[in-house]
C-alpha cells in the first residue's frame, strides 16, 4: 500500500498523481479523514495514559483517606474511559488499512497517461519479422498435425480453456525452462520452486487481494488442521515469492536478493468469454517462469531495465520479433507503478501479442508484506518489489511454432533449445 504520510503530507500531488490511475479523489479523502481519526483516537489515549500513570502516583502519595478515595475514584474514570477507546482505535486502524488497501500504487510520472491497451507507447523492437513464401498456420493447426496438442480430450476431461501438451511438445517446454534457469541462475537468481497454495496474507500482500478476487481459484478448508483456513491456487509465482519475505528484516547488505520461480498457474480468466478461444493462448491452467527481486529503493530502477533487458534477450536469442510496450499508468495493475509488457509477433494470427511483463512495485507489496531492510542509520525502511516473467510457456510455445514453421508442417527449432532438446527440428 501507499504511505499514508503522503495522504497527510502531501494530499493534493498523491490525489492528482491516484487520478491518473483513474481514483476517485473522494477515496482518498477518505484516508485522509480515516487516517485524522486514528491519529486524534491514538493522541486522546496518550493522554488518558498518561493521566492514567500520573493518578496512580498520586495514589501512591496521598495520606488523607478521603483524598486517596477521590483519586481512586478518578483513577477508574480514566481506566473506564481508556477501556471504552482502545476498541475504537482498533476500528479506526482497521478502516484505514482496508481504506489504504484498495488505493493503488502510485504511478511512475514518466508512465504513460491513459486506461487502455491501446494508450501504451511503444519504446523499443527486437529481431526481424519473418517473410513466409507460403500461409502461414497458427499453433492449432500446427500442434495438432504434429501430435503436440490435444484440446478435444482435454476440454472432456476438465472443460474449456484447457489443454493436453503431447509427445515433442512436453519435452519442448522442459528444454526452454531449463535453457531460462540456466541463463537466470548465471545472472545471479536463486532457482526455487514454490508452493502453489497460498494463505490470503501472500495474495494481499501483493495487492492481487481484495480485488481480484473473481480471477482466483479458492481451495475450501485447504489447509490440515481442524481450523483450516481457505487457500487459494496462484495466478504466478510472484505471490510465492513475494511472501518468500514476508515479515522480515532484511540486512541491506543482502541486497539485491533476486529469485527465479518455476511454477504451475492458475487462473480463471472470468471477463474474457469468447476471446482467445481457439488454441492455448489463454488457458485456465499454465507453466511460468517467474523472475523476483528485492532491492534497496535506489537499486530498483536500473532492477527494472535489467529484468526487462533479461526477457528481451530470451526471445531475441529464440529468434522471435517484438515490441516493448510503455504501459499507461491507468492500465497498470494495482501494485505496478511502471511495467512493460513484451509483445511478440504471432503469425498464425498477424499480431502482436503479450507473451511476458516486468513490473517495478517499488515499496507498495514490501509494505503490506512488511518486508524491511536495515538502513545505515540502523533503522528500517520498506524494500522495493520487481517481479518479470521470464517465459509464460504456453505463449513461447504458440511464437515458436507459429514463427520457426516450414511449409512441409515441420518446425525448426533454434539452437539454444534444440541443444537442451537434441534435436532442431519438430515432427
Amino acid at each position: 500500500m501507499i504511505d499514508v504520510r503522503l495522504v497527510r503530507e502531501d494530499f493534493e500531488a498523491t490525489a492528482a498523481a491516484l487520478a491518473r490511475r483513474g481514483v476517485d479523489p473522494a477515496a482518498v479523502e477518505r484516508v485522509r479523514d480515516l487516517d485524522e481519526q486514528r491519529r486524534a483516537l491514538i493522541a486522546r489515549g496518550d493522554d488518558l495514559r498518561a493521566r492514567q500513570r500520573a493518578a496512580g502516583r498520586q495514589v501512591g502519595a496521598a495520606r488523607d483517606p478521603e483524598e486517596r478515595q477521590r483519586l481512586i475514584a478518578a483513577t477508574r474514570a480514566v481506566s473506564a474511559e481508556l477501556a471504552d477507546l482502545e476498541p475504537a482505535q482498533h476500528d479506526a486502524e482497521r478502516a484505514l488499512e482496508d481504506a489504504l488497501a484498495r488505493i493503488p500504487n502510485l504511478g511512475s510520472p514518466d508512465a504513460p497517461d491513459g486506461f487502455k491497451e491501446e494508450d501504451a507507447v511503444e519504446v523499443a523492437r527486437f529481431g526481424t519479422p519473418r517473410a513466409f513464401d507460403f500461409p502461414a498456420r497458427d499453433h492449432l493447426e500446427i500442434g495438432e498435425a504434429l501430435g503436440l496438442l490435444d484440446i478435444p480430450r482435454a476440454v472432456r476431461l476438465s472443460g474449456s480453456r484447457f489443454a493436453y501438451l503431447m509427445g515433442q511438445a512436453v519435452l519442448l517446454e522442459f528444454a526452454l525452462v531449463r535453457w531460462v534457469l540456466d541463463r537466470a541462475v548465471a545472472q545471479g537468481f536463486v532457482p526455487v520452486s514454490p508452493p502453489v497454495l497460498t494463505r490470503p496474507a501472500a495474495l494481499y500482500g501483493t495487492a492481487f487481494l481484495p480485488g481480484s478476487e473473481d480471477q482466483l481459484y479458492k481451495v475450501v478448508g485447504g489447509g490440515d488442521d481442524d481450523d483450516a483456513e481457505d487457500l487459494y491456487l496462484v495466478g504466478t509465482s510472484e505471490v510465492a515469492l513475494a511472501g518468500l519475505h514476508m515479515d522480515e528484516i532484511l540486512a541491506a547488505e543482502e541486497l539485491p536478493r533476486r529469485y527465479v520461480g518455476f511454477s504451475t498457474c492458475f487462473r480463471r480468466e472470468a471477463g474474457t468469454y469468447g476471446r482467445d478461444t481457439r488454441g492455448i493462448f489463454r488457458v485456465h491452467q499454465f507453466d511460468k517462469v517467474e523472475l523476483f527481486s528485492f532491492v534497496s529503493p535506489d537499486a530498483s530502477a536500473d532492477e527494472h531495465r535489467l529484468l526487462l533487458d533479461f526477457e528481451v534477450d530470451l526471445y531475441r536469442e529464440l529468434g522471435l520479433h517484438g515490441r516493448v510496450m510503455d504501459i499507461p499508468v491507468g492500465d497498470l495493475g494495482a501494485s505496478a507503478a511502471r511495467k512493460y509488457d513484451v509483445e511478440v509477433w504471432l503469425p498464425g494470427q498477424g499480431a502482436y501479442r503479450e507473451l511476458t511483463s516486468a513490473s517495478n512495485c517499488t515499496d507498495y507489496q514490501a509494505r503490506r508484506l512488511r518486508c524491511r531492510y536495515r538502513t545505515p542509520d540502523g533503522g528500517t525502511a520498506p524494500v522495493h518489489t520487481l517481479n518479470g516473467t521470464a517465459v509464460a510457456v504456453g505463449r513461447t510455445l504458440i511464437a515458436l511454432l507459429e514463427t520457426h514453421q516450414r511449409a512441409d508442417g515441420t518446425v525448426v527449432l533454434p539452437e539454444p533449445l534444440a541443444a537442451h532438446l537434441g534435436t532442431d527440428v519438430l515432427g
